[in-house]
């Protein structure tokens, strides 16, 4: 029987590639000294208590040249190819995470 746990208090997911977000390394961040899904976590909130659920995937075999791809659950139908240097505000407001005050 599948049973449904009501732990997470998330009202979105956001799938980011971790076989591109390891490629393109520490590029985002207010100093650009992050992983695009350590800047978004930090911006979300934590683990379950979290408003958007942050999760790295494996490779997501759209593999942009110096990007990450990034899927939000909103739209899974238009993925996100997302170049190193992003403002994390901008990234984070596409995908649906309040602003770091908001939070």
């Amino acid at each position: 029987m599948i049973r449904v746990a009501k732990k997470g208090g998330w009202t979105n997911v956001v799938l980011v590639c971790g076989k591109c977000a390891r490629k393109v390394g520490k590029a985002f961040g207010p100093e650009e000294d992050q992983t695009l899904v350590k800047a978004l976590r930090r911006r979300a909130g934590k683990g379950r208590k979290a408003g958007v659920g942050v999760v790295e995937t494996r490779c997501l075999k759209l593999c942009p040249k110096n990007a990450v791809t990034v899927v939000d659950g909103r739209d899974p139908a238009a993925w996100l190819v997302v170049p190193p240097g992003e403002p994390i505000e901008a990234i984070a407001a596409r995908v649906g995470i309040a602003p770091a005050d908001q939070a």
